[in-house]
């Protein structure tokens, strides 16, 4: 198996088959069904047009800055112009399981000098969580880091020492600013890749001594080092918020191994997963495969940082759960055949391989299809939307979050990004992405997770019971109404909204706001608030008032005391 024939799963054209194929879930849909990447192509409509449309600037800030969030923000910059948003948005995200899929095959040809059968199993995790969540720079980054891992081996199987750290200063400048963590797994997977090459380069030199080579390999990594400057220089900036928390949860983490292919089938992908983890411990077992240590290495150390990693980082959530395919998928290509393995258990593991890709892919294509056609259904209501229109949006939810994600909880940013209307979905912190709400007439309906609505209180969630957003928001701040499949609620709640357009057999509805007939009024207790909630507010309330007195206590004192100095000194 280690000679110069190359069998059909080792060719370039293979290769470049496999890339390919990738796109295929994502030709289809016009809007790419992942669930944030609505509301991220609202904002590129404000950041592209905010000087077309002034009111715009009334409803959000965007401001430029230099952030380790800004993949897909720079690339539309260029290429919207020219096709469009729409298609510039779906090139970009077409493109990331391509580049996810042409990494791994990369770094699997790399390391083994040949890709192996069994790397054929980690090219479903290409459209893993992450992805399907819609965390596109993230994904976008994580596809440049794993390419860009393939070009750092190359290099140094080449010599190329020092022309890849020349190479490598502006590279990995670029990479952290499409997004952070592509650069920090980057740096780990160069990091143990280095040490494994100055241990094996020390013990043919008569040396190997494990700490020298983790010294060296430190020194190697020094040409991606350079965005820890800017990583210090985003943090300390005055307008950064967004905390770290939520370590060792050791139940989610557990989770996010186990939905590391969650999409649509609850049975379909966890048997996905099982077959994967059926490969990997077939590795352990086999003895005609083999983990290298190389990416062995590799893998041990993402699922230490994995380990360690929070779930929410700089207020960004889920954090150790973007890593979680990406770390099984670097164990999967770190399998190989030891030396005597027989080309038919190779070419059945092989095609065993490109049955479970192109399964995966064909459920992935149904999938995306049946999501399209929910899009195509829902934004039926958006010619009945005036340009310029100041729309709040509730979309329907439970509290057991469902395995299949309806992936409308940011389909509302569509009419920013369409109609140019305000939506209440955007995402606002400052620091973490170039755009925050400040329409402050909206008061607490301004930004995302406003527009996620349920039938009753969710524990530990922020959502609203669907009849005390209709019968609390502030009428007079907006113009319209859109609910997108809610749950059952009180119609007595929706007076004075008139209703212009109506889904065909569904529950959607988009209501124009009379602003003549007041707001029903309504007690907590009607409104579906828990008891316990309310107590709370009562508490949080009277806690408000206690300190506003106070505060109104110290300052008349304080005028006291300066009428005194004044009359003091007068005399």
């Amino acid at each position: 198996m280690q000679g110069d024939r190359l069998y059909w799963w080792q060719t370039r054209w293979f290769v470049l088959a496999a890339v390919i194929v990738a796109a295929i879930p994502l030709i289809w849909p016009a809007i790419p069904p992942i669930v944030d990447l609505p509301g991220h192509m609202g904002r590129y409509r404000v950041q592209l047009d905010r000087d077309v449309y002034p009111w715009l600037n009334d409803w959000y800030k965007f401001e430029w800055s230099l952030i380790g969030n800004l993949g897909i923000d720079l690339l539309i910059e260029p290429l919207a112009p020219l096709i469009g948003l729409e298609p510039a948005v779906k090139l970009i995200v077409l493109s990331i399981p391509m580049l996810t899929v042409g990494g791994l095959l990369w770094i699997a040809h790399e390391v083994h000098g040949r890709i192996p059968a069994t790397a054929l199993f980690a090219l479903p995790l290409a459209y893993g969580y992450p992805f399907q969540f819609g965390f596109v720079n993230f994904a976008l980054s994580m596809g440049l880091a794993l390419c860009l891992f393939g070009l750092w081996l190359r290099m140094a199987r080449l010599g190329q020492i020092r022309w890849r750290a020349v190479v490598f200063v502006p590279l990995s400048c670029l990479l952290w600013v499409c997004h952070t963590f592509g650069w920090g797994v980057l740096g780990v997977l160069a990091f143990s890749s280095e040490m494994i090459r100055q241990h094996d380069h020390r013990k043919d030199a008569g040396g190997g001594h494990w700490f020298q080579s983790w010294v060296r390999a430190g020194v190697g990594c020094i040409p991606l080092a350079l965005p820890m400057v800017l990583m210090v220089a985003w943090r300390s900036g005055a307008d950064v918020t967004g905390q770290t928390a939520d370590f060792f949860y050791w139940r989610t983490k557990i989770a996010w191994v186990l939905m590391a292919l969650r999409d649509r089938w609850l049975w379909f992908d966890v048997a996905s997963m099982a077959v994967i983890y059926l490969v990997l411990f077939k590795a352990l077992r086999d003895p005609r495969i083999e983990y290298s240590r190389h990416l062995g290495l590799s893998a041990l150390m993402m699922l230490a940082v994995y380990i360690v990693l929070p779930r929410i980082v700089f207020g960004s959530a889920y954090a150790d759960m973007r890593m979680a395919p990406f770390l099984i998928a670097i164990a999967v290509i770190a399998i190989r055949p030891k030396p005597g393995t027989t080309f038919r258990h190779a070419a059945i593991l092989a095609a065993l391989g490109l049955s479970f890709y192109a399964a995966r892919l064909t459920a992935t294509t149904i999938s995306y299809a049946l999501f399209a056609r929910d899009y195509e259904e829902e934004l039926a209501a958006l010619p009945h939307v005036p340009v310029g229109a100041r729309l709040i949006s509730f979309v329907g939810h439970n509290c057991h979050n469902a395995w299949r994600m309806s992936r409308l909880e940011h389909l509302p940013a569509i009419a920013l990004e369409r109609r140019m209307a305000y939506t209440d979905d955007q995402w606002s912190m400052a620091g973490a992405q170039l755009l925050t709400a400040r329409y402050t007439a909206a008061g607490g309906y301004a930004h995302d997770p406003t527009q996620i609505v349920t039938e009753v209180k969710c524990a530990r969630e922020w959502w609203r019971p669907v009849n005390y957003a209709l019968a609390r928001f502030p009428r007079d701040a907006f113009d319209y109404v859109w609910l997108i499949r809610p749950p059952a609620y009180n119609p007595r709640y929706t007076a004075g909204l008139v209703p212009i357009w109506r889904a065909p057999g569904g529950t959607s509805v988009l209501f124009r706001i009379d602003h003549s007939v007041p707001a029903p009024e309504a007690s907590d207790e009607e409104l579906g608030v828990p008891k316990w909630l309310i107590l709370r507010m009562q508490r949080r309330r009277a806690r408000l008032e206690r300190a506003m007195a106070q505060i109104r206590e110290e300052r008349a004192e304080r005028r006291e005391r300066l009428e005194r100095l004044r009359e003091e000194q007068e005399h």
